[in-house]
Parts: C-alpha cells; sequence; structure tokens
C-alpha cells in the first residue's frame, strides 16, 4: 500500500494533464477538430493513398495523385512491425490536438521529475512547457510531426542525464524507448537540433568526468547509449530507410544542374540555397519576444480591438462600427523580417525570471549546461541575421544544409529555460543561503532588462519593408495615413506587453519575498507562483490558438468541395492528370479529386519541380503534354474557374521513333526546350549505350500500347506493334521498387525525358506490368521487428535485475 501511495502524486499529475489538456482544446470534446492547414493539404495529398487503404485493407505506398506521382513514405505510410508507433498510438490516447498537449506536459514532468523536483513544482513547470506559445501554435497551423517530435525530447534528455548519473538500466531504457518514439515522430529536423543540443549538453558531463577523474565509467556510458540507439533505431529502421531513400528523390537532395532557371550559373550543389535556408530567421531584437510576446507586434494576424488606432482609421474612411471591429480583429502588426509570422516565441515573463534566479541561486553546475544549450539555440536561430556562425554550420557542419526555418531551432531553449525556471524555484525554496541577495539580483536584472527596452523604444520605427505594400494598394496619401495607425498601434502594443511582463515579474518578486519574509506557506508560495505563471502563457496562447479555430470534423475530413470544373473533368473516367495553374505547384486541391501535377509538401520529388521551374512555367506545352496534362484548370479575369483541355496530351504511353542521347541532366533538360516528345526521347548517354535495339527505330503503322487496368502501385499495358520498339510511359520514374515485366519477364526500366518511364518492348503482342513493390519496406521491416523483441527482451531483463538488486 505504501509503494501505491508513492504513485498517487503522479497519477494525480497525470490526471491533471488530461484535464487541462482537454479543456484547452475543448471543442473536441463536442466532436469537432482544429482547423490546421497543414493537415488540410495533407488530407488531399493522401486522399488516393487513404481510399486505396480502406478499399483494400493494404498500403500502396505510392500515388499518383500528387506531384505526378511519388512514394507515400512522408504521407503517413503504415509499416509492418512498426512497434513503437503503436506504443505511441497509445500514449496519445486523447482527440487532436489535445493528445499532442498532453505528450509535451508529460515529457517535460519525467524529465522534472530527474532533477527531484517535487510533483508540485514538476506539475506547474510541464504547464509551464507546453503552454509556450510557439508550442501552441504549430498545433494550430498543423505542424503536428514537429510538435510530435517536440513532445519526447525532454524524455530524451532526461534518459541522457540519468545514463551520465550511472544509472544505465533505468536510464538506459528510457533512452531507448524516448529515441525510438523520437524518431518514430518522424520530423528529422527537430530531431537534428536536439542532438545538436546533446552535443554541446554532453560537453557538460564530460568534463565532469574528467574533473572527478571518473573516465572509468565513460565505457559504460557509451556502451549504454550505443544499444540504447541502436535499438531504438532498429525498431524505426523501415522510416528511417525510406526517408533516406526518398530523400535523394527528393528537393534535398543535391542539385544536379549546374545552371539555373533564367540560364545563370548554379554556384553550389547544396540541396537548399542559403536564402531559402535562412528565409526565417530570428532577428536579433526580435529575440527579446521571448520574454515580452507582441514586442514586434506579435503576428500578421493581430487583433488590436477596438480601442485601436487602425479601428480609429478605418471608422473615419466610412466604415461601420461592426465592419471596423471586423478589420481590427486581423491586423498585421508583425513588424519583424521574417516573412510570415503565426505568433510570438513568448516562453514567459515569470518562466523568464525563475530561469535568471537558477543562475544566481541554484548551486547545481548543471545549469550551465541548459544555459548553454539555450544560448547556443538563440544564436543559431538568428540566421542570416548572425552569418559568421550560420554560414559555418550551413558550410561545414553535416545535414544542417538540409532544413530551413532556421529560427525554429528555438525550440531547445524553449525547453531549456523552464527547466531552469522550476531549478531556480526549486533551489530558492531549499536553499537558505543567499535568499535575499539572490532574489533582488534577479528582479534588477530581469525587471532592469523591461525598464530598459521601455527608455530605448526611440530606436525602433516600428516599421517593416511589407508596409510599402499598402501605401501602393491603398494610394500614397491614405496608405500612408494607413501605415502611421499601424505604427502607433505597433507601438502601443510595445508598451503594454512591456509592462504585462514587467507585472507579472513583480508579482513573483512579490511571492518569493513574502515567502522569505515568512509571510508566505511554502505550498502557497509554489501554487501561487505556479498559478500565474501557467496564466500568463494560457491567456497568451490563447490570442492564437483558441475555440475559434475548430469546425465540425466532417469539415476537417472532407476539406475540400468539387467544383464545377472539378465534376465536369471527372466524367472523364479515362486516366490523365490535371495541372491547376492557380495551386502553382504548392497545393493539394487538385490532388483530392484528380492526378494531379501538383501538390504540397515540404521535399517535393527534385525533377518534377525543375520540370516546373525550367519548362512549364515557360509555357512548354511539349513537358505538358508528355506528362498527360489532359486538363489545365484555370481563372480567369473575374476569379471565375474553368478547365482547358489538351487535346494534344500524349496519353498513357507511346511509341518513339527515335532516342536522343545525353551526357548531363544539363543535355537532358536543354533537350526538352524543344523536343518532339511524341516522336523523340532523350536519355542518359550511358543507358542508350545498354539499349538492345538500338536509338533509331522508326514509325510503324498499327501500333498501339493502351493501359487496361490502373491501381497506384499496378500498372497493366497491352501493346502491338510490328518491330522492336521503345515505349515511354507518362509516369514518374523511380528507380527503387518498380518493377516491369513482359508477359512475366521482368525487364529493366530506363529514365526518359529527365523524368519519365521508359521500356524496350519487342515485336508482336504483349502484356506489360509495373509493380511497386519496395524493398526497403521488407528490409526496414525486418529490422524493426528483430529490434522490437530486442528491446522487450532489454526490458524484462532491466526489470529483473533491479528487482533482483533490491532484494539482495
Amino acid at each position: 500500500m505504501k509503494q501505491l501511495q508513492k504513485f498517487y502524486p503522479h497519477l494525480l499529475a497525470i490526471l491533471g494533464f488530461v484535464v487541462i489538456a482537454l479543456i484547452y482544446f475543448y471543442p473536441v470534446l463536442q466532436g469537432k477538430k482544429i482547423y490546421q492547414s497543414d493537415i488540410v493539404q495533407y488530407t488531399g495529398m493522401a486522399k488516393e493513398q487513404n481510399d486505396f487503404r480502406a478499399e483494400y485493407n493494404a498500403e500502396p505506398y505510392w500515388t499518383n495523385s500528387a506531384f505526378g506521382g511519388m512514394p507515400t513514405y512522408q504521407l503517413g505510410a503504415n509499416y509492418p512491425n512498426d512497434y513503437i508507433g503503436k506504443l505511441d498510438d497509445t500514449l496519445r490516447f486523447l482527440p487532436r490536438p489535445a493528445d499532442y498537449l498532453f505528450l509535451y506536459f508529460l515529457g517535460f514532468y519525467a524529465l522534472l521529475l530527474v532533477f527531484r523536483v517535487n510533483p508540485l513544482k514538476a506539475f506547474f513547470g510541464a504547464l509551464a512547457f507546453g503552454f509556450s506559445t510557439y508550442l501552441i501554435i504549430i498545433l494550430g497551423v498543423g505542424h503536428n510531426a514537429k510538435a510530435h517530435a517536440i513532445a519526447y525530447m525532454p524524455l530524451v534528455v532526461a534518459g541522457f542525464i540519468l545514463v551520465f548519473r550511472k544509472h544505465f538500466i533505468h536510464g538506459g531504457i528510457l533512452t531507448m524507448l524516448a529515441v525510438a518514439l523520437e524518431i518514430n515522430a518522424n520530423h528529422f529536423q527537430m530531431t537534428y537540433y536536439l542532438l545538436l543540443f546533446l552535443l554541446v549538453f554532453s560537453v557538460y558531463f564530460l568534463y565532469k568526468l574528467v574533473k572527478e577523474k571518473d573516465l572509468k565509467a565513460l565505457p559504460k556510458i557509451i556502451g549504454t547509449f550505443a544499444v540504447a540507439v541502436v535499438l531504438a533505431i532498429g525498431a524505426n529502421a523501415t522510416n528511417l530507410l525510406a526517408t533516406k531513400e526518398y530523400a535523394d528523390f527528393s528537393t534535398r537532395s543535391k542539385n544536379e544542374l549546374t545552371f539555373n532557371p533564367d540560364g545563370s550559373k548554379v554556384t553550389t550543389d547544396n540541396a537548399l540555397s542559403r536564402e531559402y535556408i535562412t528565409e526565417y530567421s530570428y532577428g536579433i531584437a526580435e529575440s527579446f519576444n521571448l520574454i515580452a510576446p507582441r514586442l514586434f507586434g506579435g503576428s500578421n494576424a493581430e487583433n488590436v480591438g477596438t480601442d485601436s488606432h487602425l479601428y480609429e482609421f478605418i471608422s473615419n474612411q466610412g466604415a461601420s462600427p461592426s465592419e471596423a471591429a471586423e478589420f481590427a480583429e486581423n491586423v498585421p502588426t508583425y513588424w519583424g523580417n521574417q516573412p510570415i509570422v503565426a505568433a510570438p516565441a513568448y516562453i514567459g515573463a515569470i518562466v523568464f525570471f525563475l530561469a535568471i534566479l537558477a543562475l544566481y541561486h541554484d548551486k547545481r553546475k548543471i545549469k550551465y549546461a541548459f544555459v548553454a544549450g539555450a544560448v547556443f539555440s538563440l544564436l543559431l536561430s538568428w540566421g542570416k541575421n548572425f552569418p559568421a556562425l550560420t554560414d559555418f554550420f550551413i558550410d561545414y557542419v553535416p545535414m544542417y544544409d538540409k532544413f530551413r526555418a532556421v529560427s525554429s531551432i528555438q525550440v531547445i531553449l524553449e525547453l531549456c529555460v523552464p527547466v531552469l525556471a522550476i531549478m531556480g524555484l526549486q533551489s530558492f525554496i531549499k536553499n537558505e543561503e543567499n535568499r535575499k541577495k539572490s532574489l533582488l539580483y534577479t528582479a534588477g536584472t530581469s525587471i532592469g532588462i523591461i525598464v530598459l527596452l521601455f527608455l530605448f523604444k526611440g530606436m525602433f520605427e516600428f516599421t517593416t519593408a511589407n508596409d510599402n505594400y499598402y501605401i501602393e494598394a491603398y494610394g500614397r496619401e491614405m496608405g500612408t495615413a494607413f501605415v502611421d495607425a499601424l505604427k502607433l498601434d505597433r507601438e502601443s502594443l510595445y508598451k503594454a506587453d512591456l509592462l504585462r511582463s514587467g507585472f507579472f515579474m513583480l508579482v513573483a518578486f512579490g511571492l518569493l519575498w513574502f515567502y522569505f519574509k515568512g509571510k508566505l506557506a511554502q505550498g502557497n508560495t509554489i501554487i501561487l507562483i505556479g498559478l500565474f505563471m501557467v496564466a500568463d502563457l494560457f491567456f497568451v496562447a490563447k490570442n492564437y490558438v483558441n475555440a475559434k479555430d475548430f469546425v465540425s470534423a466532417r469539415e476537417m475530413n472532407e476539406p475540400f468541395q468539387a467544383t464545377e470544373t472539378d465534376l465536369q473533368i471527372l466524367q472523364d473516367t479515362t486516366h490523365y492528370r490535371v495541372f491547376e495553374v492557380a495551386g502553382n505547384m504548392s497545393s493539394a486541391r487538385a490532388s483530392y479529386f484528380h492526378k494531379s501535377l501538383g501538390g504540397y509538401h515540404a521535399a517535393k520529388p527534385k525533377r518534377i519541380q525543375q520540370l516546373f521551374d525550367y519548362q512549364i512555367a515557360k509555357n512548354n506545352k511539349n513537358v505538358l503534354d508528355m506528362l498527360n496534362i489532359k486538363y489545365i484548370i484555370q481563372t480567369d479575369e473575374k476569379g471565375q474557374e474553368f478547365a482547358t483541355i489538351n487535346p494534344d496530351a500524349n496519353g498513357n504511353a507511346w511509341f518513339v521513333s527515335s532516342i536522343k542521347s545525353a551526357k548531363s541532366a544539363d543535355e537532358e533538360m536543354k533537350a526538352l526546350d524543344i523536343l518532339d516528345t511524341k516522336g523523340i526521347a532523350v536519355m542518359n548517354a550511358i543507358d542508350v549505350n545498354n539499349l538492345k535495339y538500338g536509338h533509331k527505330l522508326g514509325f510503324y503503322e498499327n501500333s498501339s500500347i493502351n493501359l487496361v487496368s490502373y491501381l497506384p502501385n499496378k500498372l497493366k499495358y497491352f501493346s502491338t506493334r510490328n518491330a522492336d520498339g521503345f515505349a515511354v510511359f507518362s509516369e514518374i520514374y523511380y528507380k527503387n521498387g518498380w518493377k516491369a515485366t513482359i508477359d512475366g519477364k521482368e525487364v529493366p526500366i530506363y529514365r526518359v525525358n529527365y523524368t519519365l518511364r521508359g521500356l524496350e518492348i519487342p515485336k508482336g503482342k504483349h502484356t506489360i506490368e509495373f509493380k511497386f513493390e519496395p524493398q526497403v519496406v521488407k528490409t526496414g521491416s525486418t529490422i524493426a521487428l528483430f529490434s522490437s523483441i530486442g528491446m522487450i527482451l532489454l526490458i524484462i531483463g532491466g526489470v529483473y535485475f533491479e528487482r533482483k538488486k533490491k532484494k539482495d
């Protein structure tokens, strides 16, 4: 019974996390779903995959509804033997997005327990971490994989610390499970940033081992990590191997072309340009948003209220009170340098205050490891605003150039600072030494920063280059007046939020001062500080993600409604592609209804994107024809949608009369500029030399090749021809997984026309089949099975030895 009583506080904390997550996202209890723009796009991309899954109870692993055709590895494909995924599903038992908020709380709570923080302080610390504004806003826009990965970061750090503290069994098992869950979350950018932090963090522990002359423990520590990480990676082998395979096919792989679409020379073969990587770079001064949320205006759609200058301005232009109020709800107050900001990355004024307190009062040296992690991530988040460091990482640190939006590395800071905050609170409560001095120094530092920012507001103009748009759109006189009102509102937000943060810091100071003077009990002090700390974050987060963001479940399950144009196109039951011009290769709306050339993904198929940039954007109709674009959806001057039929589309497959040889990717792309795709194909010179029938084939009457059955992962054609020939298939070439057979005999697939498939077909009548049977799934699933068995045996063995050790 006594053993059970030890768990009661933790069970109460977990129950509290469940209740609070459901309260914050209470519309989920009404069956509603949060409207997430990225998930809407994903639903469009994954429609064919999900329909196939529902009809055949199997995975296609390929879809033709997005970007002409691509694997579904990054579209939520389900893999055999994914037992870590099943464990994750068990932990995420709440309706989305309450499940992710619960995971935030749970993981951080576990991390604080490693620091021997009592359940009450750990409970409030977990809430402070989970309600950090950035962590909430990514749920609002649908960055679910990112939220998922962030949620497991604290667990990984907890296991890491335990192993270095020589709790090899507990720490090893926790590290193994946490790393496996982290990888399973499938957001490798966040996992990569976590790895960078752990490398920085490990310096502290290595220094500690050297100082304590305990290097003999290092082999055991390394061995524990090695076993844990190898098994964790193995349990996720299918996803990792498939992702690696697809990455080489995507825009994240190195550029093979040496010239840009405008003809200029490419200066780097990096997958992503330096400008693209650093497009979202946090401003140096903007970093103070961490302690005062709307210092730089908040977001691109801020509610400034009816007492704002813009409300007054709009009213003076003749708008009714309701119209002016509606306008004031979505004002572009953000004036930093990032293109779009949905919310500031606010960590909380009291959290910051307590973190400063930790620096002055906590005697544990590990605090410097968290300080180093926070500073490290802050400097890297500045991106192009701190080029010396950023350029070094892009040029010399492996894989850093694979990820964009460098500002998102601030998630490490958002993990480190709340840990420091609870360390500060914990040490102040426990350690009576120098309490007064530490508290006064903390108040002087934190509130001093607020005062300085208030005094130096004259350094800022509260304007951005984007303001020129309003001057041009509204005319110089009215546009200038609009921007002037906007600047006044930005300045008001700046001052108001500095005062707000100063107030919360003074509250924290006052509560701790009363505790120091013996006028407030310990429990009451913790509860009051916790409530104010969480309330501060809670109400800021509610400004950006709230009940208004929820819609009916049907609206998210079926986010796109067919237009008259879609319905007209769908009357055509043959197989073809659709190109939606307005989507500009960045919308999955058409993918929901058709086999679309476009789509929405952070890692698009590279060669399709290049075809668009180098050919389709320049109106090369021959390329549209070879991609079997039968319908082009456009809009007229009035914004009315209509479909244009392309009568010259090449169809699903066709024989060519000759094959042109190209020695490089450059030559292949340039050949498409004027290529008659109906009669000629362009191929790599090495492949041309391997052809059995040669490259001059001629046209023959009565030749035909037709698609007779279609599934996304299985295509069947019937061909007839009087002579040996070469056929081009309007299907995207992907070298791994696809197998082609002619009358049951496997034949090689060639890449033609930069991105399509081609086959040599002998004369006569033949049945041709393409099947997608990815070996990577079979290999990965086998590895995952054995790794999962290894994990289970390790857990059973660990529990046995721990119990035996206690018994002895």
